[in-house]
């Protein structure tokens, strides 16, 4: 029997992981069966489990998926060399999490994962781990403003940390739940709250 590629198995993972972002996106995790992913994929029920054993794992999966770009994201801007001024640094941020909001986007499915994780002990601990880690890498843009003078220097880059990140998803559930503000709008007011 012919040995099946790697190309061939990740791109059957992927299939899955597309199915049960549209189920999940269309239905919700708990409105969403393994039936239903296995009807979306198209795919036999054996070819499913093979890959993800419960609804949860795939959770879990999309959830890691989702929060990779934002990853790869948050950490090119701790390294930007020069740093970037803090507020260029928030409004790139504010635009990956704009692009983030739309019907199927990871920012919705992240709202799911979110109140998910509140039932899942398991998925709790990703969730706090991934969300910690992000504070940590904010908490590194406020240490690298205070280097170059832009925050005092007896500030708490910690607890600066926290509040910049925890603009993020506070505007990305503003654009998904009430439609509103603008990256444009939301981004000058952060402005003008670093300046003071």
């Amino acid at each position: 029997m012919p040995r099946v590629s790697d190309e061939h198995l990740a791109a059957r993972r992927q299939q899955i992981l597309d199915a049960a972002l549209t189920c999940f996106s269309r239905n919700g995790f708990h409105n969403t069966s393994m039936q239903d992913v296995i009807a979306e994929a198209g795919l036999s029920v054996g070819a499913v489990y093979r890959y993800f054993k419960s609804k949860n794992d795939l959770i879990t999966a999309i959830a890691e998926g989702a929060l990779q770009g934002a990853q790869e994201m948050f950490a090119e801007l701790v390294s930007q060399e020069p740093p970037l001024p803090l507020a260029d640094a928030m409004e790139r941020a504010l635009g990956f999490a704009d692009s983030q909001t739309g019907p199927r986007g990871a920012l919705r499915i992240a709202i799911q994962v979110w109140a998910e994780s509140l039932r899942d002990p398991a998925l709790a601990v990703f969730v706090a781990d991934k969300y910690g880690h992000f504070r940590g890498l904010f908490a590194a843009l406020a240490r690298r403003a205070q280097e170059t003078g832009e925050l005092p220097a007896d500030a708490d880059p910690e607890a600066i940390g926290a509040a910049l990140f925890g603009m993020i998803p506070g505007y990305a559930l503003q654009r998904i739940l009430a439609h509103g503000p603008d990256k444009k709008t939301y981004a000058d007011a952060l402005r003008v709250l670093i300046r003071a």
